[in-house]
């Protein structure tokens, strides 16, 4: 092979980035942000899917209640598509995941908070 082909086809070789370190405060904070969204979420989850239940057994139309059901997939989705950004990809794994944690914390945790104050 001759030695300006990859040159040609890939443009300069650049050597690999030096492997950073995990910090721990950071990862604990990610840690916990993730687990208060997904209790978060699971609380929102499971009392929608038991209003839908109620609803459909009581002979109601559901079609008002799946909206919110919906929006846990679209939520993860709006996630996925914000963690596949190239400045986001860039950055450490834990840093990653604290700023996808503090973005995907407050809608959830805010909503099973009015849950849980509305069923007393």
């Amino acid at each position: 092979m001759n030695p300006s082909t990859h040159a040609a086809l890939y443009g300069p070789r650049q050597p690999a980035r030096p492997v950073r370190r995990e910090r721990p405060a950071v990862v604990v904070l990610a840690a916990l942000l993730w687990v208060v969204t997904a209790l978060s979420v699971s609380l929102v989850g499971g009392l929608a899917c038991i209003a839908l239940l109620w609803t459909a057994a009581a002979g109601e139309p559901v079609a008002g209640l799946v909206l919110p059901v919906l929006l846990i997939p679209a939520g993860a989705a709006g996630i996925t598509v914000l963690a596949r950004a190239p400045r986001v990809r860039d950055l450490a794994a834990s840093t990653r995941m604290l700023l996808l944690g503090a973005v995907a914390c407050p809608v959830p945790t805010a909503l099973a908070v009015w849950f849980w104050t509305l069923s007393g």
